[in-house]
């Protein structure tokens, strides 16, 4: 067994069904590798960008998968970053294998070589510094000790991506050693002390009828902590906000939810967080958006009680009064043992006195020849399947889905998060549908986004994978628009043109609609739903209108 067959071999052990990847001179041996396994269907994509966008989607609501890119050396791995920096922000487990130099060619400036020597590009000092760890694999008996601490590493603690170079002469030698790895993840669990410190000031704060509100962020998608979390928000009548990555987890129609909060988000989830005096926040990193470009004095007279499983988002924006390390679930378990201990009392506030305001209610807008990117994404929402999933790529159309999406019914939702490139979810809905072929997946994306890797439709279209692109065609940057007016009075370089995507659509063997009206949006969208298909909706939308997008006082 060589070592890519090796590699192969181990991705199939612990249960990857899907890789994303490119060809090249390389990695070639590891194609063959790749062909021969009749567990791992392999995705060719047309950039490597994209390769690393879907493993990236592959992990996203799946926490016990894994995602997987490669690529050849060189310009190919180098086309990986974005991708992995967004794992590495985004908290996502991916692995990442390149090709890299031959040992006896390094330095030389053979082709495709970067490793840092003779005007070379440093490779392993840039893919070190955007995941949680690089490896040079330069010895194949080395293989499965680097696989094994590779994985381990990727899905430990706060998971993320990892990288490992294969060097061109070592991927078809032996390796003498083969074994099966160990993955030995375990959860990361709270102090017992600090849970004592959080029961006991919640229960103060029931006792005492303080309002009391509950954050719930993407850690909990991770941890699979909707349960208890419910448990939680039902029996102390917690009223709570899912910050955009969480959207769904908890349905939004429950009583005691107040939609998002933030910059972008609802009146009342901000007039409830204003008037709290505890804030309970879990699995939530307070991005610059949820907090209003980290106004410093969002907590002041407020009580918080922070829950992270990274040691270092405790009191990285807002000194927590108390910080628990800890998985999600593990964590709200805890607390719920913790507060029924201690007696705590039912919270007095019924939902009927919760302030009602949000984008999701509000009465459809006044017709101006062109869609209100709103109306229509309600329109999405009331038509959107149970357990489907939806990308909001980067852009106003990723603040028009998380204000207007309603999500019940097990559906999910979630943006770029904080490094959020264009065209990442554009990509990474592809790999979201891999990992998830019983759901309907769609991504809401930009006419600049979708512009920017369209040609992946390509992709879908091969290898027969169905997601619903629905492109926001305003023909400008919209959100980027609203910026320089806000601090200029002025704007440039907006404005752009766009091809005709439903005729595109069919170019590429896919489906195309082009839609004008919210009535013409419905009946595309169901139809598409339908289909099963890749399908693009090019929804003509109003460019004179913005998002909502309250910067506050900073």
């Amino acid at each position: 067994m060589d070592v890519n067959q090796a590699i192969v071999k181990t991705l199939e052990d612990i249960g990857v069904s899907h890789v994303f990847g490119g060809s090249g001179q390389v990695n070639a041996s590891m194609l063959l590798a790749l062909r021969d396994s009749d567990k791992i269907k392999t995705v060719i994509v047309r950039n490597e960008q994209a390769a690393s966008f879907m493993a990236c989607g592959f992990g996203m609501f799946n926490p016990s998968n894994i995602g997987v890119c490669f690529a050849t050396g060189g310009p190919g791995a180098f086309n990986l970053f974005s991708g992995l920096a967004v794992a590495y922000y985004d908290s996502l487990p991916v692995i990442a294998i390149t090709g890299y130099t031959s040992m006896s060619q390094r330095g030389k400036g053979a082709l495709n070589e970067s490793t840092g020597l003779n005007r070379t590009p440093d490779s392993h000092a840039m893919f070190s510094a955007t995941t949680k760890k690089s490896y040079i694999l330069e010895d194949p008996s080395q293989t499965c000790d680097i696989l094994e601490d590779a994985i381990n590493t990727a899905l430990e603690g706060r998971p993320g991506p990892v990288h490992i170079h294969i060097p061109k002469d070592i991927t078809t030698a032996e390796v003498p050693n083969f074994r099966k790895v160990n993955v030995t993840v375990k959860p990361v669990l709270p102090s017992a002390e600090r849970i004592a410190s959080a029961a006991g000031l919640l229960a103060q704060a029931l006792k005492d009828r303080k309002k009391i509100m509950a954050i719930i962020g993407y850690g909990c998608i991770r941890s699979r902590a909707a349960q208890p979390l419910l448990k939680l928000i039902d029996t102390y009548r917690i009223p709570f906000t899912q910050t955009m990555d969480a959207k769904g987890l908890l349905s939004e129609s429950h009583p005691l939810c107040l939609g998002v909060y933030g910059t972008s988000g609802d009146k009342a989830a901000g007039e409830w967080f204003d008037s709290a005096d505890v804030v309970l926040t879990i699995g939530n990193s307070f991005a610059q958006n949820a907090c209003y470009a980290f106004k410093p004095d969002l907590f002041e007279g407020k009580k918080l009680i922070h829950i992270n499983i990274d040691p270092a988002e405790i009191d990285k924006v807002y000194k927590a009064d108390v910080g628990i390390v800890s998985d999600a679930a593990p964590a709200v378990e805890a607390l719920l043992e913790a507060l029924e201990k201690a007696g705590a009392q039912q919270y007095v506030t019924e939902p009927a006195c919760l302030p009602k305001e949000r984008y999701y209610l509000e009465a459809p807008h006044p017709a101006t020849g062109r869609m209100h990117p709103g109306d229509m994404v309600r329109a999405l929402s009331d038509n959107l399947p149970d357990n489907a999933i939806v990308m909001g790529d980067a852009g106003s159309h990723m603040l028009w889905l998380s204000g207007y999406l309603q999500l019940g019914r097990n559906q999910r939702y979630q943006n770029p998060g904080s490094f959020g490139p264009m065209a990442s979810h554009t990509n990474g809905s592809i790999g979201v549908k891999c990992a998830n072929p019983d759901k309907v997946v769609v991504a809401g994306v930009g006419d600049g986004c979708y512009q920017m890797a369209g040609f992946e439709l390509m992709t879908a279209v091969q290898y027969n994978i169905p997601v619903i692109w629905i492109i926001f065609n305003n023909g400008e940057f919209n959100i980027i628009k609203k910026f320089m007016l806000g601090m200029y009075g002025d704007e440039a370089y907006m404005q752009f043109d766009n091809p005709d995507f439903v005729r595109y659509a069919e170019a590429c063997g896919a489906k195309g609609w082009r839609v004008t009206t919210v009535e013409e949006f419905t009946k595309a969208f169901n139809e598409a739903v339908a289909l099963n298909r890749p399908c693009i909706i090019d929804c003509i939308v109003d460019n004179n209108i913005y998002p909502p997008f309250k910067l506050g006082k900073v």
